[in-house]
């Protein structure tokens, strides 16, 4: 037998193993959190419940989302409207997952998010900063900013035509009313409010909602 054929066979066998699991250890692990899918807005637009309509509503998720790094997905507003052509909310937002701006996962898909299976509450619903909202739970008992317009009920649909939960659909700074969910799933200091349909305002002006503890703000979830 020849045994230096032999040797080298081995040697090479076991430089390739060695190399093999080099290269298995030298593969880069993924520990990116997932990007950001969701957020509530850091700013209102400042007129009441005259967004601009739904078209207005999704250029300020675009523009803020944009400014925070996350401009190159598509972002909606989550709002419903009401009439002969009612959008539901639900519809407008993709099929998920969506994730928060620190990478903690909201929700995994609709039903998730709209069946009480989601993270939405004071500590993990953050604007596209990742800076948490106004709240009682933050510390001022007399203050909160937690009402985020909607005009959708709980399972993320339209009201029926009548009675405006939707500020004549997103573009009233007058009358009517607007449908607001609590993201801190509080109200007052009772635990449990919805996060997407706890009360209406009492009006679409800009002080109408502030008086209710309000400022205009929405939810923008990632629809691409």
């Amino acid at each position: 037998m020849n045994t230096k054929r032999v040797s080298i066979a081995v040697a090479t066998t076991v430089g390739a193993l060695l190399l093999t699991g080099l290269s298995i250890v030298a593969q880069p692990q993924s520990d990116e959190p997932p990007e950001m899918g969701f957020f509530i807005t850091s700013v209102g637009l400042g007129d009441g419940g005259n967004l601009g309509g739904l078209a207005g509503a999704d250029a300020h998720c675009q523009a803020l989302a944009e400014a925070a790094g996350a401009g190159h997905r598509t972002w909606r507003a989550y709002l419903s409207t009401q009439g002969d052509d009612a959008v539901n909310a639900r519809d407008r937002i993709g099929s998920g997952p969506w994730a928060n701006a620190e990478g903690l996962t909201i929700a995994t898909n609709g039903e998730s998010l709209h069946h009480d299976n989601s993270n939405i509450n004071w500590e993990h619903a953050l604007n596209e900063n990742g800076a948490q909202f106004e709240s009682r739970l933050g510390g001022d008992p007399e203050f909160t900013e937690h009402d985020v317009l909607t005009g959708t009920t709980l399972v993320g649909t339209a009201f029926p035509a009548g009675d405006d939960q939707t500020c004549s659909n997103w573009t009233s700074n007058n009358e009517g009313s607007a449908r607001v969910g609590h993201p801190d799933r509080i109200s007052f200091s009772t635990p449990g409010a919805p996060w997407n349909s706890s009360h209406g305002t009492p009006g679409c002006t800009q002080e109408n909602l502030v008086s209710v503890g309000g400022a205009g703000l929405f939810y923008c979830f990632a629809a691409e």
